[in-house]
């Protein structure tokens, strides 16, 4: 890059490096930018310093440098031309900016073709569109995990094995056959992009001879046929920490697909689902048991077993006269809060189930029961809902009569 890059024509303003004002190398990935740009401004931000216009102008400076480096076309035209390549005059000839070359290349690509060979989109070494290597970043990989809830209770540690692409041994990852090595492209040279001028015009596009990769194979390795790297089964630990949710997913970095030509492996992605259990519902941290009780039990008051996630079950006094849908609440019984000490509660819903196949004494002794006493005293809510439907129709037939 050239040196000396200033801010533009007249401005007198000299301007720092993108790569050194966010700190990283210029060979960073994408994603070590993305790091480094969210802690810079996360301190240099205008919320965290109100009223500090030096902030202002250095968060302002890690925009712009982020805005252009996190782009692949704008990160390969800065790494040639500097800052100069999005000023006036910078690849859309004199008097036009950026925005008109790449427009132009547009137009160019409709009529002759972008000759665009694969992931990277046609970036020169699948990094930005920084010459040299013809390496492509690996692709991320999923796999579905299914736990059960007293594994995602205690948390556990599984072994998971999965096909995968992984770098070529006999070559090292260079796709090029022992002995011989990668050549930089002759029509590019190396850069994965060519320029095409014609007066008052300049236009650039993806090399047609290497794919953008900026070097070609003129040997390739047997074993992988060029591309560095070939299918193998994969063993992988997986731990998956205590109080885990369905749908949550966990990111192992750089345990992809390795990358064409020793570049960057993918990132491997485990999403979890949690079977049904057969007595616990979850919500978040909680968990919810729905227990049948007898009409004796509700009536009379007494005391029920209950499981509990951790294996173990515990007591619960059931008072008289409890109705169906009564709630009870455990502290502390439910599932664990991922990455923290606190602890949902279990919650114990009770229903009141009516008894089936009574003997002919037991029908007698219901009969019994239901002739002592009166309605409002023994069932008072349906008593009450009862004389309220009465009252209703009286009143429909007093208004009818009127």
């Amino acid at each position: 890059m050239p040196d000396g890059d200033t801010a533009g024509p007249g401005t007198g303003m000299s301007k720092r490096d993108y790569y050194e004002v966010l700190g990283v190398a210029r060979t960073a990935t994408d994603g070590e930018m993305k790091s480094a740009f969210r802690k810079l401004a996360m301190v240099y931000h205008p919320d965290r310093n109100p009223g500090d216009k030096e902030a202002e102008l250095k968060f302002k400076e890690l925009n712009e440098a982020y805005q252009c480096l996190s782009d692949g076309q704008k990160r390969a035209a800065y790494d040639r031309f500097g800052h100069a390549a999005f000023s006036q005059g910078g690849q859309g000839g004199p008097g036009f900016g950026n925005e008109f070359g790449d427009f132009m290349s547009d137009i160019f690509d409709t009529f002759f073709g972008d000759a665009r060979g694969g992931p990277g989109g046609g970036r020169p070494g699948g990094q930005g569109g920084r010459p040299g290597g013809g390496r492509e970043r690996g692709a991320d990989l999923r796999y579905n995990l299914e736990i059960s809830l007293e594994e995602a209770f205690t948390g556990k540690t599984e072994t998971i094995k999965m096909p995968t692409s992984v770098t070529c041994e006999v070559c090292a990852g260079s796709g090029a056959k022992a002995g011989s090595k990668p050549k930089t492209c002759p029509t590019c040279a190396g850069y994965g992009r060519v320029r095409a001028a014609q007066g008052f015009f300049a236009i650039e596009r993806t090399c047609p001879n290497c794919q953008g990769r900026g070097e070609i194979i003129e040997d390739p390795c047997p074993a992988c046929s060029g591309a560095g790297r070939v299918t193998r089964e994969r063993t992988l630990s997986i731990n998956v920490p205590a109080g885990v949710d369905d749908g949550l997913r966990i990111r192992l970095a750089g345990e992809g697909e390795s990358g064409l030509r020793g570049g960057p492996a993918g990132d491997l992605y485990i999403f979890l689902a949690i079977k049904p259990h057969p007595f616990f519902q979850r919500d978040g941290a909680d968990l919810f048991c729905r227990v049948p009780i007898s009409m004796v039990t509700a009536a009379l008051s007494g005391e029920i077993t209950v499981p509990v996630i951790d294996g173990s079950h515990t007591s619960v006094r059931v008072p008289a006269g409890t109705q169906t849908n009564k709630q009870f609440r455990l502290k502390g019984k439910g599932m664990p809060v991922l990455r923290s000490r606190d602890v949902g509660d279990l919650y114990i819903q009770v229903f009141v189930e009516t008894p089936q196949n009574l003997t002919k004494r037991q029908r007698e002794l219901l009969q019994e029961f239901d002739t002592h006493g009166t309605q409002a005293d023994n069932h008072p809510e349906s008593a009450g809902f009862f004389s309220r439907v009465k009252e209703f129709f009286d009143g429909l037939s007093g208004s009818g009569r009127a």
